[in-house]
Parts: structure tokens; C-alpha cells; sequence
């Protein structure tokens, strides 16, 4: 670089003042005081490995950067905090969109800059889509100080909004889109030259001018060589540099090999020159992983953008009954909004007044309207059809579900199932016996005096390139991933798309996930000398603190229209999973649930088929027959898994599971089981070598939902199953069970294709390569439409 430029980011230095740093041991100029901070930092920490890996000059810096550092605190505000970074316990985590990235290095950079931060746990650099998720201990450091050290070696970093995927990805697609048309365009006019001069098209020329066709060959290679192909040598020089290859290791060294090669004999005016099979294998390379790159961004846009959805503005209910316009992320739990015909809903609420037909296709793929009332649940980006909604907000719009989705779509997309890992080994494996065999090829045809003995060598690199095979996985399992978020069904890890195809059992919870878990009362009992009244009252009071579906059927309007009079607080209030509820109420302690929790060692002088007891001090006094109705796509369902093992294990009596399932084809029903013995009966079916996939939603389905091979968390399931499960179903219909175990199944037909496909041409094609018998250009062309077939064969999923 020009001494007259600035070292860091190419700029022109300041005539008037002098900024140096020593930089891989040289005095380097600097064009300002910002500069020359960034870099100092740089060399301080360590990471001058920057300046040799990177292919562009860094973003200038700011002047007054020194000055500008302490600006940043203002990010420690719990308050600012709150719409942006998100609380995993221990740690915090927060998405950062970075400016100031111009390259792969850049990313390499900050990682290697925060890993050495105490109290940063993780940091993940998306170069693609300048995006940075980090995971950091808040008692250690604070996020001011994250900024900072970002800030120190030239970047800005900014939290993170769904707005800029689109632009991100714009970026990217620019870029990729100049380097391959500079290649495209290159490649044709090298085409029309070296066929001409193969094919004899311009007839007897002399020797000069196929020469300076040659020269002119050459000046059209070279940016195509350097510019369009610069992102393969960087990949492959950061493989080497961590003391391992990967598939742009052999195109780099063919690139180069056959560029040297050509330029010599140019040079020389003797030997062979394929500059037509350089531009070409960049140009094919290059669209084989733009494809990529859209059919990656087509799979994940449908769940990130869903984000999209969300209204900027929202009608808030003020307490005085006057609606303001504020900002939806302005909005908090216990806020009430109006929601008119034709609007968005803001955020996620409940409704408390009005009736309307919602359309939740973008969350759940269904396209029928669904109709809501009072104490129904809506969805933030959901739109009301008709009606005027007045909804109470549960959840501000960073908690939202659409957030929740992208999230975990996010983090899906990040952990990487056993079919990848095995590929991606393979594939390094496979990199070292292509150039073990490249280098073999070499010294034979070496050895026997062929003249061709490097362009064979050159087409054996080439051919047996294993992109497609590296493609092969990750494009399957993104398109599949996205279509099944198209149908409502959120993977929270991509291994489990793997594991569905080997489930071979299906346990499934009855109440929620089989039923409606809509409960009314049907029978009531009540023991001598009680008030049914109060004991209604009573039993009000304490279903109101439950989640439990049950709660429900004791708190809806008639029953609180006769039972207005409600005891005192309550005290003490506990839950146990799978058995009931107690409260302390007037110094009494009452219990509620089965007979087993109440501890009742007989009820037979219950006359109903009570299934709910209540008791005081140990006391019965009353029994409730409490019914659920079973879900109208139940059998449809059932009858399409029917090639899977169908358990039902309930906390319901083995009565009333018998009468659910009778008219199901379920193998297996076990009733009255505690979460305890629905964990110990799912680790004895996977003790006998079953493979187990459970359905459940509700608090007391967590364990064993923890427990099986893969867990499926049904329709409205609350937020512990959501949390123990690997499968979401965000919409309300069990069929989308089968869809689920039929994308896993064309998932996997898809991986078998794309490897069997990679795996085959690289074996067919290798010993046509070492024989000599394949010319470059034709050695280019292959591997090209490999890994253009491969990705085209992924994307057919999304269209299925």
C-alpha cells in the first residue's frame, strides 16, 4: 500500500500531521488520530494477523473516537435493555448488527477480539448478514464495555432489528452479484477468443497474433482471478492457518495452478493456457453458491420475516377510556388495546371484550379464519378480519411469539445434526485423498514423461472438488426446516428433523393434546352438612391461581354469577404437577385434585364418576365428574401414525382413559400416572430399544417431554412444555403430526439423493480425471452442474 494512503483504511494521510503505528513489524502511515487508535488496539491485542487475511481496507475511523467511547454507557441502562437483550439466566444475549465489516477476516477478528474478554461466554460473527450474537456474563461486564472493545478495533456495533435481514441480505446479494457478472462477462469474451483458437474458426494466424489473443486472455482472467474468486482463497487460507483443509482448498490451488500456468506460458510463448476453464469453474462455483445463498435466505425469510408483521403504531385504552396512538414497543403487560376490523393485532394478549374472526395463517399456515371472544388468546401480527377486539396485553412485543419464533428458528438453524457433522468430516477426509491422489497423478504422468502431466492434475483437482457433497446436508435440512415453519411447526434443533424418521413410538398426553382441554362441570357431589354455595366459592377461589386446563370448568361465568361471594385471601397457594392444588384459606388448608393427591383411601361414597375431590383439613367435602371432549381431528390423526406404536399415558383415571381411547387405535393406555411414572413408563419403552417421540402441553408434561428422543408440544401448551420440547406446533390441529413425520422422511430422501448424487459423479468421474481422458474445461463444467443439481434438488422441498 502507497505510503500516501492510510495504512488501516485507505484513505490519503494528512499532509500536515504524522500518524504512525508499527504494524507486522513496519512503521505504517495513518490518516488521523481514529485510525491509528483502532490499529494501535489491533497490534496491542495481538490480531495483526488481520491486515494479512483481509481483502478490502477497513471502514475509516472515527476522529474523535477517544472521545466517543464514553457515549456508549448509555447502553447499560436496564431500561434501554429491556427491548433488546434477552435474559438466559446467568448470562445475557443479544444480537448485534456491526458496521464496518467488509470482509471474512473482519468476522474472524472480532471473534478473536471478544473470546479474550472476560465474561464473554460466546461469540458467533455472521459475516453474510453483519450480525453478531453474543453471550456475555453481566457480573463480570457490562455491554457498554462489549461496544467499546468492538469500537476499539473499527466497528460499530448497534443492536440488532428484523429490519435489517432484508437489507443484510441485500448487501450480500450485491456483492455476490458483481463478482458473478465481472465473471460472466469475462468468461464469455475468453470463450469467444479460446474457442476461435481451438476450434481453428480464425483460420491460418500467425503466431503473433494468437499471441496477443493470449495476452488479451490473460488481462480478462485476472480480475476475474482476483476479485471474483478472492472469497474461495481467503476461505482456504483461514483452513490452513487453523491446521485443516476444506473444499476451497483444491479450487484454490487449481485456480492458481492453472493461472500460474497460463500466465508462463504466455510469458514464455510456449505450452498450453485454459484461461476459459479459470473463468469458467469461478463463474459455475460462484453460482452454485449464490443458489445457495437465495435458497437459504428464501427458507429462512419465512420465519424472520414474519417480524414484518408486526404494527409500528397501536390504539392504547387509557384509563380515563381515551385511545392515544403509541408505539407497539412501547407497550407492556396490563396495557389494553383497541383493535378494529381490518387492523393488526399489536402484540400477544388476551381478549377481554368483542367478538372477530382472526386470520393466524402467518403463524400457524392455516388459512381459516379463527374465531375469538372474551378470554380467548391472540397473536401479535395476527389480523383481525371483522369485529372490534379490546385486548389486554400479556407480553411486551420483545417477548412476543413472533420474536419467540425467530429466535428459535434462529438458534435451529445454528446447531448442526449428525448428518451434517458426518458430511463435513467426510468432506475433509475427502479433501486430503483428493490431493493425496492429485499429488500421485502428478508424480506417475510425471514419471512416464507426459507432457500433460500438470493439466491433468489440474482436471483431477477440479473434478472431484466435494462442494456438492458439502451442499448435500445443510441445503436439505434449511429448506425442509422452512417449509415446516411454513405449515405452523417450529424446530427448536435441526437433529430432530433427523431423529423423527427413527421414532417408532408415540406417547401422547390425553388431556390437552387428544382432548380439547376445554373441561365443564357435568356431575357434582357434595358431602353432608356443606354448603354447596361456598364450597362453590371455594373452589373458585382456588382454580382461579391454576393454569391447568381443569381450572376452567370452575371458573367460567355461571358459575361465578351464582357463586359471587368468595371466601377471604389465600394463602400458601402450591401446585403439583399431575396431582393438584392446595390453599390456606380462613386458617383452613384445602386440597384439590385426585384421590391419590387428596390422599382419600376410598370414595365410595361418592355416587358420581367423580374424577376432581376437594377436601379441608384432610376432610372430604365435595366431588366433581369434570369431562373433556376429545379433538375432532384426533382419529384422523391417530389413523395416519398408525405405523408407530400408540401410547397414551394420562393423569386421569384408567376409567375415563379407557372411554376416551376405546374408539382409538391406540396399542397402549395407562391412566392415573403421576409425572413421575410417565417418565419411569417412557424410559422403560426406551430401555427396551424404542424409539420415543412424546406429545404433550401442559406443566406436568415437562419431565417427560425432557426425557423422550423427541418432544412435541401441542396446540396452546404452556411455556415449561414450550421450553422442554423440540417441536413447537403453533397452530391448534394434531394433523400437522403427520406433516411433521413427512418432511422429516423427504428430508431425508433428499440427503440420501444429494450424497449418493455428490458421492457417485466424484467416483465415476475420478477415474476418467486420472486417466487423463478429461480436459479442465470439462472437469469444470461437472463439478459446477454437481452442485447446481444438488441445491436445485433441496429447494424442490419448499415447493412440495
Amino acid at each position: 500500500m502507497s505510503e500516501n494512503l492510510c495504512y488501516h483504511c485507505a484513505l490519503p494521510n494528512d499532509a500536515t500531521h504524522k500518524y504512525e503505528a508499527v504494524i507486522l513489524g513496519e512503521t505504517r502511515q495513518l490518516c488521523c488520530p481514529g485510525c491509528q487508535a483502532v490499529a494501535q488496539a489491533i497490534v496491542d491485542n495481538g490480531l495483526e494477523d488481520y491486515y494479512q487475511f483481509r481483502t478490502e481496507p477497513a471502514q475509516k475511523s472515527d476522529d474523535g473516537i477517544l472521545e466517543s467511547l464514553s457515549a456508549l454507557n448509555v447502553y447499560d441502562d436496564p431500561a434501554l435493555q429491556e427491548e433488546f437483550v434477552f435474559d438466559e439466566g446467568q448470562h445475557k444475549q443479544i444480537q448485534l448488527t456491526l458496521e464496518g465489516i467488509t470482509c471474512a477476516a473482519c468476522g474472524w477478528l472480532i471473534e478473536k477480539q471478544l473470546s479474550k474478554v472476560s465474561g464473554i461466554a460466546q461469540v458467533a460473527v455472521n459475516v453474510q448478514e453483519r450480525r453478531a450474537l453474543i453471550t456475555w456474563e453481566p457480573d463480570v461486564i457490562k455491554l457498554s464495555q462489549i461496544l467499546t472493545t468492538l469500537k476499539r478495533i473499527g466497528y460499530v456495533g448497534s443492536p440488532f432489528h428484523p429490519d435489517e435481514h432484508e437489507a443484510s441480505y441485500k448487501r450480500e446479494q450485491k456483492s455476490f452479484i458483481k463478482k458473478l457478472g465481472l465473471a460472466g462477462i469475462m468468461t464469455m469474451q475468453v470463450m469467444m477468443l479460446m474457442a476461435g483458437l481451438y476450434f481453428d474458426w480464425f483460420g491460418a494466424i500467425e503466431q503473433e497474433t494468437r499471441q496477443y489473443f493470449y495476452w488479451v486472455a490473460l488481462t480478462l482472467t485476472t480480475p476475474v482471478v482476483l476479485y471474483s474468486g478472492s472469497a474461495f482463497y481467503l476461505s482456504a487460507l483461514k483452513a490452513i492457518s487453523a491446521k485443516t483443509v476444506n473444499m476451497d482448498v483444491p479450487v484454490t490451488l487449481a485456480v492458481f495452478g492453472t493461472y500460474f500456468a497460463g500466465l508462463r506460458s504466455t510469458l514464455l510463448e510456449q505450452g498450453e493456457v485454459y484461461f476459459e476453464s479459470i473463468c469458467m469453474f469461478i463463474f459455475l462455483l460462484l453460482l452454485s453458491r449464490f443458489l445457495e445463498h437465495r435458497s437459504r435466505h428464501r427458507a429462512a425469510q419465512i420465519s424472520a420475516n414474519m417480524m414484518q408483521y408486526i404494527p409500528v403504531s397501536a390504539a392504547k385504552i387509557e384509563e380515563d377510556d381515551s385511545i392515544v396512538q403509541i408505539l407497539a414497543k412501547q407497550l407492556a403487560p396490563n396495557d389494553v388495546v383497541l383493535v378494529k376490523p381490518g387492523e393488526t393485532i399489536p402484540v400477544d394478549g388476551i381478549v377481554l371484550d368483542g367478538t372477530a374472526a382472526v386470520d393466524e395463517s402467518m403463524l400457524t399456515g392455516e388459512f381459516n379464519p379463527v374465531s375469538k371472544s372474551a378470554s380467548h388468546v391472540v397473536y401479535g401480527g395476527t389480523v383481525n378480519q371483522d369485529g372490534t377486539l379490546t385486548v389486554k396485553v400479556t407480553q411486551s412485543l420483545k417477548h412476543a411469539l413472533v420474536n419467540q419464533i425467530v429466535r428459535l428458528q434462529a438458534s435451529a438453524m445454528a446447531s448442526k445434526p449428525k448428518a451434517a457433522q458426518i458430511a463435513d468430516n467426510f468432506s475433509r477426509y475427502f479433501v486430503f485423498s483428493v490431493l493425496l491422489i492429485s499429488a500421485l497423478t502428478y508424480s506417475y504422468w510425471s514419471f512416464v514423461g507426459s507432457e500433460d502431466a500438470f493439466w491433468i492434475t489440474i482436471s483431477v483437482l477440479v473434478a472431484t472438488c466435494p462442494c456438492a457433497l458439502g451442499l448435500a446436508t445443510p441445503s436439505a435440512l434449511t429448506c425442509a426446516m422452512a417449509k415446516l415453519n411454513r405449515q405452523g411447526i417450529l424446530l427448536k434443533r435441526a437433529d430432530a428433523l433427523e431423529q423423527l424418521n427413527d421414532i417408532d413410538t408415540i406417547a401422547l398426553d390425553k388431556t390437552g393434546t387428544l382432548t380439547e382441554g376445554k373441561f365443564s362441570l357435568q356431575q357434582r357431589w357434595f358431602a353432608k352438612g356443606v354448603d354447596p354455595v361456598q364450597v362453590m366459592a371455594l373452589t373458585t377461589l382456588l382454580e382461579s391461581r391454576s393454569e391447568h386446563p381443569i381450572a376452567r370448568a370452575f371458573d367460567n361465568d355461571n358459575v361465578k354469577s351464582k357463586h359471587r361471594t368468595l371466601p377471604n385471601t389465600m394463602n400458601g397457594f402450591t401446585v403439583t404437577p399431575g396431582g393438584g392444588i392446595s390453599g390456606e384459606i380462613d386458617n383452613v388448608v384445602f386440597t384439590m385434585g385426585s384421590a391419590v393427591f387428596c390422599n382419600l383411601s376410598t370414595t365410595s361414597k361418592v355416587d358420581i364418576p367423580a374424577n376432581v375431590f376437594l377436601c379441608a383439613d384432610g376432610v372430604l367435602m365435595a366431588a366433581f365428574c369434570v369431562n373433556d371432549s376429545l379433538r375432532q381431528d384426533a382419529l384422523a390423526t391417530l389413523t395416519a401414525l398408525n405405523e408407530h406404536q400408540l401410547v397414551v399415558l394420562s393423569g386421569d383415571t384408567q376409567k375415563n382413559v379407557d372411554a376416551l381411547t376405546a374408539s382409538l387405535p391406540i396399542n397402549l393406555a395407562k391412566g392415573g400416572l403421576s409425572p413421575e411414572q410417565k417418565y419411569s413408563q417412557v424410559h422403560t419403552l426406551q430401555k427396551q430399544g424404542r424409539k420415543v417421540m412424546m406429545m404433550g402441553d401442559g406443566i406436568n408434561d415437562a419431565p417427560v417431554l425432557a426425557s423422550a428422543d423427541v418432544a412435541v408440544a401441542v396446540g396452546n401448551a404452556t411455556d415449561v412444555a414450550k421450553t422442554a420440547a423440540d417441536v413447537i406446533l403453533l397452530g391448534d390441529s394434531l394433523l400437522s403430526v403427520p406433516t411433521l413425520f413427512s418432511v422429516a422422511k423427504q428430508a431425508k430422501r433428499k440427503i440420501q439423493q444429494n450424497i449418493a448424487w455428490s458421492v457417485g459423479y466424484n467416483i465415476i468421474i475420478l477415474p476418467f480425471a486420472v486417466s487423463g481422458l478429461l480436459s479442465p474445461w470439462m472437469a469444470v463444467v461437472g463439478m459446477s452442474l454437481s452442485s447446481i443439481i444438488v441445491v436445485t434438488n433441496s429447494t424442490r422441498l419448499l415447493s412440495k
